[in-house]
Protein backbone atom coordinates (compact mmCIF):
# COMPACT_ATOMS: atom_id res chain seq x y z
CA UNK A 1 0.00 0.00 0.00
CA UNK A 2 1.64 3.63 -1.24
CA UNK A 3 2.43 5.78 1.59
CA UNK A 4 -0.16 8.49 0.64
CA UNK A 5 -3.10 5.74 1.02
CA UNK A 6 -1.70 4.77 4.60
CA UNK A 7 -1.60 8.14 5.40
CA UNK A 8 -5.47 9.38 4.02
CA UNK A 9 -6.83 6.00 5.61
CA UNK A 10 -5.66 7.55 8.81
CA UNK A 11 -6.48 10.60 8.66
CA UNK A 12 -10.32 8.79 7.92
CA UNK A 13 -10.08 6.77 10.76
CA UNK A 14 -9.01 9.95 13.31
CA UNK A 15 -11.88 11.71 11.93
CA UNK A 16 -14.23 9.02 12.59
CA UNK A 17 -13.09 7.77 16.10
CA UNK A 18 -13.44 12.20 17.02
CA UNK A 19 -17.02 12.12 15.52
CA UNK A 20 -17.97 8.98 17.62
CA UNK A 21 -16.03 9.99 20.15
CA UNK A 22 -17.91 13.36 20.37
CA UNK A 23 -21.49 12.15 19.53
CA UNK A 24 -20.80 10.29 23.21
CA UNK A 25 -20.37 13.10 25.33
CA UNK A 26 -23.49 13.91 26.05
CA UNK A 27 -24.52 17.37 24.19
CA UNK A 28 -28.22 18.07 24.17
CA UNK A 29 -30.41 16.76 21.30
CA UNK A 30 -33.46 17.48 20.09
CA UNK A 31 -34.60 14.52 21.59
CA UNK A 32 -33.77 15.58 24.91
CA UNK A 33 -36.13 18.89 24.13
CA UNK A 34 -39.26 16.58 23.87
CA UNK A 35 -39.13 16.28 20.04
CA UNK A 36 -42.08 17.65 19.27
CA UNK A 37 -43.08 19.41 16.10
CA UNK A 38 -40.71 23.03 15.87
CA UNK A 39 -42.95 26.03 16.68
CA UNK A 40 -44.96 27.59 19.33
CA UNK A 41 -48.36 27.46 20.41
CA UNK A 42 -50.10 29.42 22.88
CA UNK A 43 -51.46 27.07 25.18
CA UNK A 44 -53.25 29.37 27.82
CA UNK A 45 -54.09 33.13 28.39
CA UNK A 46 -55.88 34.25 31.27
CA UNK A 47 -56.15 37.81 33.07
CA UNK A 48 -57.81 38.42 36.48
CA UNK A 49 -57.80 41.69 38.51
CA UNK A 50 -56.20 41.36 41.52
CA UNK A 51 -55.52 44.27 44.54
CA UNK A 52 -52.21 44.54 42.89
CA UNK A 53 -53.96 45.52 39.72
CA UNK A 54 -54.26 43.35 36.40
CA UNK A 55 -52.36 39.75 36.47
CA UNK A 56 -51.82 37.99 33.44
CA UNK A 57 -51.25 34.44 33.26
CA UNK A 58 -49.47 31.81 30.00
CA UNK A 59 -48.16 29.18 28.77
CA UNK A 60 -46.65 28.53 25.76
CA UNK A 61 -45.97 24.84 23.80
CA UNK A 62 -42.25 26.19 22.42
CA UNK A 63 -40.32 23.05 20.70
CA UNK A 64 -37.04 24.51 18.99
CA UNK A 65 -36.11 23.39 14.82
CA UNK A 66 -33.17 21.77 14.47
CA UNK A 67 -31.24 25.09 12.73
CA UNK A 68 -32.07 26.89 15.46
CA UNK A 69 -30.83 24.47 18.32
CA UNK A 70 -27.78 23.61 16.13
CA UNK A 71 -27.14 27.80 16.54
CA UNK A 72 -27.56 27.13 20.06
CA UNK A 73 -25.14 24.92 19.91
CA UNK A 74 -22.48 26.71 18.28
CA UNK A 75 -22.19 29.44 20.99
CA UNK A 76 -25.19 31.81 19.84
CA UNK A 77 -27.41 33.45 21.68
CA UNK A 78 -31.03 33.72 21.87
CA UNK A 79 -33.49 36.41 22.99
CA UNK A 80 -36.85 35.32 23.88
CA UNK A 81 -39.04 38.57 24.04
CA UNK A 82 -42.82 38.56 25.83
CA UNK A 83 -44.80 41.50 25.44
CA UNK A 84 -48.38 42.76 27.02
CA UNK A 85 -50.32 45.59 25.89
CA UNK A 86 -53.50 46.97 28.05
CA UNK A 87 -55.54 48.79 26.02
CA UNK A 88 -58.88 50.87 26.32
CA UNK A 89 -61.64 50.21 23.60
CA UNK A 90 -63.19 53.50 22.62
CA UNK A 91 -66.11 53.81 20.99
CA UNK A 92 -65.79 57.42 19.34
CA UNK A 93 -61.80 57.46 18.75
CA UNK A 94 -59.16 55.22 18.22
CA UNK A 95 -58.46 52.84 21.13
CA UNK A 96 -56.00 54.05 23.64
CA UNK A 97 -53.40 52.10 25.19
CA UNK A 98 -53.16 52.50 28.85
CA UNK A 99 -49.81 50.03 29.89
CA UNK A 100 -47.17 48.04 28.15
CA UNK A 101 -44.93 45.22 29.87
CA UNK A 102 -42.05 43.32 28.81
CA UNK A 103 -39.78 40.07 29.66
CA UNK A 104 -36.49 39.55 27.76
CA UNK A 105 -34.97 36.07 28.47
CA UNK A 106 -31.38 35.44 26.89
CA UNK A 107 -30.32 31.54 26.52
CA UNK A 108 -26.95 30.82 25.76
CA UNK A 109 -25.08 27.68 25.56
CA UNK A 110 -21.88 26.92 27.51
CA UNK A 111 -20.00 23.94 26.31
CA UNK A 112 -17.23 23.81 28.57
CA UNK A 113 -19.71 23.42 31.54
CA UNK A 114 -22.60 22.34 29.59
CA UNK A 115 -25.08 23.73 30.56
CA UNK A 116 -27.34 26.20 29.15
CA UNK A 117 -27.74 29.70 30.97
CA UNK A 118 -30.30 31.84 30.93
CA UNK A 119 -30.83 35.32 31.89
CA UNK A 120 -33.59 37.80 33.42
CA UNK A 121 -34.01 41.16 34.74
CA UNK A 122 -30.20 40.85 35.12
CA UNK A 123 -30.01 37.81 36.78
CA UNK A 124 -28.80 34.32 35.41
CA UNK A 125 -29.36 30.76 36.42
CA UNK A 126 -27.66 27.85 34.76
CA UNK A 127 -30.10 24.59 33.78
CA UNK A 128 -28.40 20.98 32.72
CA UNK A 129 -30.84 20.69 29.96
CA UNK A 130 -32.52 22.97 27.21
CA UNK A 131 -35.95 21.68 28.49
CA UNK A 132 -35.03 23.09 31.48
CA UNK A 133 -33.97 26.32 30.53
CA UNK A 134 -36.69 26.47 28.29
CA UNK A 135 -40.00 25.05 30.96
CA UNK A 136 -38.60 28.70 32.63
CA UNK A 137 -40.42 31.34 29.83
CA UNK A 138 -42.60 28.58 28.87
CA UNK A 139 -45.52 29.72 31.45
CA UNK A 140 -45.72 33.03 33.89
CA UNK A 141 -48.40 33.37 36.63
CA UNK A 142 -50.17 37.13 38.03
CA UNK A 143 -47.28 38.90 35.68
CA UNK A 144 -48.81 42.42 36.87
CA UNK A 145 -49.22 44.49 34.01
CA UNK A 146 -51.25 47.22 35.61
CA UNK A 147 -51.52 48.67 38.92
CA UNK A 148 -55.59 49.74 38.63
CA UNK A 149 -58.14 49.43 35.92
CA UNK A 150 -61.20 50.55 36.65
CA UNK A 151 -64.23 48.06 36.37
CA UNK A 152 -66.24 50.38 33.97
CA UNK A 153 -64.29 50.42 30.80
CA UNK A 154 -63.67 48.17 27.99
CA UNK A 155 -60.17 46.96 28.06
CA UNK A 156 -58.28 43.99 26.25
CA UNK A 157 -54.98 42.52 26.13
CA UNK A 158 -52.23 42.23 23.57
CA UNK A 159 -50.11 39.36 24.13
CA UNK A 160 -47.26 38.28 22.00
CA UNK A 161 -44.15 35.84 22.98
CA UNK A 162 -41.25 35.80 20.15
CA UNK A 163 -38.20 35.14 19.32
CA UNK A 164 -35.97 38.35 18.89
CA UNK A 165 -34.64 37.91 15.83
CA UNK A 166 -33.15 41.63 16.18
CA UNK A 167 -30.70 40.57 18.47
CA UNK A 168 -28.97 37.54 16.71
CA UNK A 169 -25.60 38.70 15.39
CA UNK A 170 -26.02 40.52 11.71
CA UNK A 171 -25.08 37.54 9.40
CA UNK A 172 -27.18 35.58 10.77
CA UNK A 173 -30.57 37.90 10.20
CA UNK A 174 -29.63 37.95 5.83
CA UNK A 175 -31.47 35.01 5.23
CA UNK A 176 -34.21 34.26 8.01
CA UNK A 177 -37.40 35.72 6.60
CA UNK A 178 -37.74 32.57 4.54
CA UNK A 179 -37.11 29.88 6.92
CA UNK A 180 -39.38 28.78 9.17
CA UNK A 181 -37.62 27.21 11.82
CA UNK A 182 -36.67 30.90 12.63
CA UNK A 183 -39.90 32.58 12.94
CA UNK A 184 -41.18 31.80 16.49
CA UNK A 185 -44.33 33.99 17.30
CA UNK A 186 -47.59 34.00 18.81
CA UNK A 187 -49.81 36.69 19.25
CA UNK A 188 -53.60 36.97 20.96
CA UNK A 189 -55.45 39.50 21.77
CA UNK A 190 -57.74 38.76 25.12
CA UNK A 191 -60.93 41.12 26.62
CA UNK A 192 -60.51 41.81 30.30
CA UNK A 193 -63.48 40.60 32.26
CA UNK A 194 -65.19 43.31 34.42
CA UNK A 195 -64.35 43.39 37.68
CA UNK A 196 -64.67 45.25 40.67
Amino acid sequence: MPLLHRRDLLQRSASALLTVALAQTGLPSLAQTGGGHPGIELTQLITERGDDGLLLSYAVRLELSKDVEDALLKGVALVFVAEAELVKSRWYWYDKPKARVTRRWRLAYQPLTRHWRLSFDGLSRSYNSLSEALGVMRRASQWRISDNVSGDDDHYVNFSFRLDTDELPRPMQIGLGDQNGWNLAVQRRITVNPGR
